[in-house]
């Protein structure tokens, strides 16, 4: 299976590789919008600070590549909130797969740190990606979530009950960090990659 990674000013590309790496698969980084096109699926990995990143996409029309893909597409954690219409983090206009406004957490109690940091359970489940993953833990490290909506596939709660997972058509996403996630995460990008087959 040809998997390529989108490459762009994102730290967390080489754990992604690796974990594709356990399951067999060699993917590639690569920034050229024939092969983005071309590849049998797409992973768009990320973290860092929204607007930097979508400064760096647009710079290399790389934003319009990806609005452009029609093969599976998993975002990861930053990866996530660029492909929503807009972030909160550096007021940022994104992608706009997913018409949802991304929000910076904000604390309530004393107890409540953000960023967000460590294993959290998803709950309320759907979706192919999501095959076998109820009521699972999985790891976050995030200062900003998308809200529940329409297209929300995994609940968690951190402050709020927020999206841990979104899909629409051929776009899938996570907040969480699957290749951090052990088993329950390479689970979920096997899903993926069925989903691609």
């Amino acid at each position: 299976m040809n998997i390529a990674i989108v490459k762009y000013n994102a730290g967390n590309i080489c754990s992604v590789i690796n974990a594709f790496n356990r399951l067999g698969v060699e993917p590639l980084l690569t920034d050229d919008a024939e092969q983005l096109k071309s590849a049998d699926c797409v992973i768009f990995p990320g973290q860092g600070e929204a607007r930097s990143a979508m400064e760096y996409l647009r710079a290399r029309n790389l934003d319009e590549v990806i609005r452009s893909l029609c093969q599976p597409v998993l975002g990861i954690c930053v990866g996530q909130q660029l492909l929503c219409k807009h972030s909160e983090e550096g007021d940022v206009a994104c992608i706009g797969i997913f018409d949802t406004e991304v929000k910076r957490f904000c604390p309530t109690r004393h107890e409540d740190k953000v960023p967000c940091m460590g294993w959290n359970k998803l709950y309320d489940t759907k979706s192919a990606l999501m095959n076998g993953i109820e009521d699972k833990y999985v790891y976050f490290v995030h200062s900003y979530y998308v809200p529940l909506c329409k297209e929300t596939i995994a609940t968690a709660d951190y402050i709020t009950p927020y999206s841990a997972a979104i899909h629409k058509d051929n776009f899938f996403a996570t907040q969480f960090h699957p290749e951090k996630s052990g088993s329950v995460g390479e689970q979920i990008l096997k899903n993926f990659l069925s989903i691609a087959q």
